[in-house]
Protein backbone atom coordinates (compact mmCIF):
# COMPACT_ATOMS: atom_id res chain seq x y z
CA UNK A 1 0.00 0.00 0.00
CA UNK A 2 3.17 2.21 0.83
CA UNK A 3 4.50 1.79 -2.66
CA UNK A 4 1.26 2.51 -4.03
CA UNK A 5 0.59 5.76 -2.15
CA UNK A 6 4.39 7.22 -3.49
CA UNK A 7 3.79 6.16 -6.88
CA UNK A 8 0.17 8.69 -6.58
CA UNK A 9 2.16 11.76 -5.28
CA UNK A 10 3.73 13.08 -8.26
CA UNK A 11 0.58 12.89 -10.11
CA UNK A 12 -0.77 15.05 -7.42
CA UNK A 13 1.97 17.94 -7.60
CA UNK A 14 -0.04 19.63 -10.16
CA UNK A 15 -3.12 20.08 -8.10
CA UNK A 16 -1.89 20.64 -5.23
CA UNK A 17 0.49 24.05 -6.92
CA UNK A 18 -3.30 25.11 -8.08
CA UNK A 19 -4.87 25.20 -5.14
CA UNK A 20 -2.42 26.55 -3.37
CA UNK A 21 -2.44 30.62 -2.58
CA UNK A 22 0.13 32.68 -3.32
CA UNK A 23 2.26 33.85 -1.15
CA UNK A 24 1.08 36.34 1.46
CA UNK A 25 4.49 38.65 0.87
CA UNK A 26 7.39 38.49 -1.46
CA UNK A 27 10.04 36.53 0.45
CA UNK A 28 12.52 38.94 1.87
CA UNK A 29 15.54 38.00 -0.49
CA UNK A 30 13.04 38.77 -3.38
CA UNK A 31 15.63 40.27 -5.68
CA UNK A 32 13.95 43.51 -7.77
CA UNK A 33 14.10 44.09 -11.12
CA UNK A 34 13.49 47.29 -12.78
CA UNK A 35 12.78 46.79 -16.40
CA UNK A 36 13.12 49.65 -19.29
CA UNK A 37 10.28 49.58 -20.66
CA UNK A 38 6.52 49.87 -19.60
CA UNK A 39 4.43 46.35 -19.71
CA UNK A 40 1.81 45.94 -22.27
CA UNK A 41 -1.45 46.53 -21.75
CA UNK A 42 -3.46 43.78 -19.53
CA UNK A 43 -5.38 40.66 -21.63
CA UNK A 44 -8.86 41.13 -21.86
CA UNK A 45 -9.62 37.15 -20.23
CA UNK A 46 -12.83 35.45 -19.85
CA UNK A 47 -13.01 34.33 -16.37
CA UNK A 48 -13.98 30.96 -16.30
CA UNK A 49 -16.10 29.54 -13.04
CA UNK A 50 -14.68 29.19 -10.03
CA UNK A 51 -14.16 25.44 -8.76
CA UNK A 52 -16.12 26.44 -5.31
CA UNK A 53 -17.40 29.43 -3.78
CA UNK A 54 -14.06 29.60 -1.84
CA UNK A 55 -12.17 29.80 -4.70
CA UNK A 56 -10.70 33.49 -5.80
CA UNK A 57 -9.53 34.53 -8.96
CA UNK A 58 -6.30 35.70 -9.25
CA UNK A 59 -6.16 37.91 -12.49
CA UNK A 60 -2.61 37.37 -15.07
CA UNK A 61 0.07 39.70 -15.75
CA UNK A 62 2.63 40.44 -17.71
CA UNK A 63 6.06 39.34 -16.16
CA UNK A 64 9.78 40.30 -17.40
CA UNK A 65 11.45 37.42 -18.40
CA UNK A 66 14.84 37.06 -20.05
CA UNK A 67 14.07 40.11 -21.49
CA UNK A 68 10.75 40.14 -22.76
CA UNK A 69 7.24 40.45 -21.76
CA UNK A 70 5.38 37.10 -21.03
CA UNK A 71 1.53 36.83 -20.37
CA UNK A 72 1.55 34.60 -16.91
CA UNK A 73 -2.38 33.40 -16.90
CA UNK A 74 -4.91 34.30 -14.21
CA UNK A 75 -6.29 31.32 -12.21
CA UNK A 76 -8.26 30.37 -9.39
CA UNK A 77 -6.83 29.77 -6.16
CA UNK A 78 -8.34 28.86 -2.50
CA UNK A 79 -8.32 32.12 0.10
CA UNK A 80 -6.62 31.38 2.84
CA UNK A 81 -9.43 32.26 5.14
CA UNK A 82 -13.01 33.05 4.69
CA UNK A 83 -13.83 36.89 3.20
CA UNK A 84 -10.07 37.06 2.39
CA UNK A 85 -9.81 39.27 -0.56
CA UNK A 86 -6.66 39.68 -2.75
CA UNK A 87 -5.03 42.72 -3.95
CA UNK A 88 -3.38 41.94 -7.42
CA UNK A 89 0.04 43.10 -8.24
CA UNK A 90 0.17 46.03 -10.62
CA UNK A 91 4.02 47.53 -12.12
CA UNK A 92 4.60 50.78 -10.94
CA UNK A 93 7.11 53.78 -13.05
CA UNK A 94 10.12 53.57 -10.99
CA UNK A 95 13.37 55.76 -11.37
CA UNK A 96 15.06 54.20 -14.09
CA UNK A 97 12.17 51.73 -15.19
CA UNK A 98 9.51 49.56 -14.03
CA UNK A 99 8.84 47.77 -11.07
CA UNK A 100 6.30 44.80 -10.24
CA UNK A 101 4.60 45.15 -6.96
CA UNK A 102 3.31 41.48 -5.84
CA UNK A 103 -0.15 40.55 -5.33
CA UNK A 104 -1.20 40.22 -1.69
CA UNK A 105 -4.12 39.25 0.46
CA UNK A 106 -6.23 42.13 2.51
CA UNK A 107 -5.98 41.20 6.07
CA UNK A 108 -10.08 41.49 7.37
Amino acid sequence: MRSLAFLAFPALLPLAACASPPPAHPPRHAHVVVVPKAPPPPKVVVIPRAPSHRHVWIPGHWAWRRGAWVWVPGRHVLAPRPGARWVPGHWVRRRGGWVWIPGHWSRR
